[in-house]
């Protein structure tokens, strides 16, 4: 009997250990939720998205931060994982099969402009640091994506949804989501450190896989929806996230990343289940996506920002001119008048949650140490910059000038 006790003072100790860790995770993760919960006020109140004040959010408590977090930072890395899911399984369900096809065949050549204008700063300017080319086309998909998150939130808070140009602004976001559903199972494969045979045959692979997706999203999105479908609220919800977890796992098994499955599974939902899930799901999303945003924030030390202000500052003005082009550009030959132009140029400057998300998966390859505090001041310029110019754009000088009545221009205003 006195054998079978002895381990019991050990036991208690082990016990009260684990508890001490559990209040203290509890504890840590109480203090973020409430950051968060406070900073999302602030961003309404002054009238900018909440993605930079997470990101500055994460800082701080982040190792160099005034406020270290480390018990809780396994559930925040499992937390952001889930809010990369979220936000583009969301992502996914703004566009519907039809929005797909519509997109891809009247804005590809602006498409391409976009692509050439916003993806090449990047790159020059990681050459001019001396990164590798890998850390190179990284940063060049940073600046090549605009937020769709953050502007279609902002066309919807300035009652601009029903504008003239706004539909030039969501197709040339559809084109940057498609190039992007290729770009990120190459990035993964150029990651992993595969040869050119492993390259090849996982890239045909992974773009196979993008293909059947969009497939499905055209031709098979109703019998896809038809089968998650449930009056339940319940059962719905429970039944996308399953499937959305499913997918982005099976993806990133493959190398296609689960970024990308999660936003392909969106496109593939549509009618019903897609109106139900756009109502269900933001809370969930805005929780774990804030997550997603500290956490990156908490993995850059802020002493490491000092060397990258300037070349983050330099290609925040570059690509905020090379993107308000592409938009003045698409918008002329669509028809849009001066203002629209100019609105659809001031629109598609914020940067966030892709480009957040493409400097995260280098940053975990370790692919350049300066990648992620380059790519936070980067995002963090834009995203409120962006923001404001957004919501001025009518009021600021525009450079543009108005056609004279009566010179038989057809454009719209």
């Amino acid at each position: 009997m006195l054998a079978a006790t002895a381990p019991v003072p050990g036991l208690r100790v082990e016990l009260a250990s684990a508890h001490a860790e559990t209040s203290t995770v509890l504890i840590e993760l109480g203090l973020v939720f409430i950051v968060l919960a406070l900073l999302g006020r602030l961003a309404n109140r002054i009238g900018i998205p909440s993605i930079p004040l997470y990101l500055l959010a994460g800082l701080v408590m982040g190792e160099g931060g005034f406020i270290p977090i480390d018990a809780g930072e396994e559930f925040l890395s499992i937390g952001a994982q889930i809010g990369v899911v979220l936000l583009l399984l969301l992502l996914g369900l703004e566009y519907s099969p039809d929005d797909l096809k519509v997109g891809m065949r009247t804005t590809w050549q602006a498409g391409i402009v976009d692509l050439v204008l916003n993806a090449v700063p990047g790159f020059v300017v990681a050459q001019l640091l001396g990164w590798s080319v890998q850390a190179s086309i990284i940063l060049a998909g940073v600046t090549y994506i605009s937020s769709s998150g953050i502007i279609a939130r902002l066309l919807d808070d300035f009652d601009r949804v029903a504008n003239r140009e706004t539909p030039v602004i969501l197709s040339l976001l559809v084109m940057e989501d498609i190039a992007m559903a290729v770009f990120l199972p190459l990035l993964a494969v150029m990651l992993a450190g595969a040869t050119f045979l492993q390259g090849a045959v996982a890239a045909g692979i992974a773009i196979a896989i993008v293909a059947v997706a969009f497939l499905l999203a055209v031709r098979f999105s109703r019998h896809v929806s038809a089968v998650v479908h449930s009056h339940s609220r319940e059962l719905l919800l429970l039944g996308v996230l399953g499937l959305a977890f499913l997918v982005a796992g099976l993806a990133e098994a493959v190398q296609v990343s689960a970024a990308v499955g999660a936003f392909l599974l969106g496109l593939t939902l549509s009618g019903n289940v897609a109106d139900q899930i756009r109502g269900l799901m933001p809370p969930l999303r805005d929780v774990f996506g804030g997550i997603f945003f500290v956490f990156f924030g908490i993995g850059i030390d802020p002493r490491d920002l000092g060397p990258v202000i300037v070349p983050a500052l330099i290609l925040a003005v570059v690509t905020a001119v090379t993107k308000a082009g592409t938009g003045v550009w698409a918008a002329r030959r669509a028809g849009i008048g001066p203002k629209g132009q100019w609105r659809t140029a001031m629109s598609l400057i914020p940067r966030g949650e892709f480009s957040i998300v493409i400097a995260g998966l280098g940053v975990a390859a370790g692919a350049q140490p300066l990648l992620g505090p380059l790519a936070a001041a980067y995002v963090l310029t834009l995203a409120v910059a962006g923001s404001i110019l957004m919501r001025f754009a009518d009021r600021i000088p525009s450079p543009l000038k108005t056609p004279v009545r009566g010179s038989g221009s057809r454009v719209r205003r």
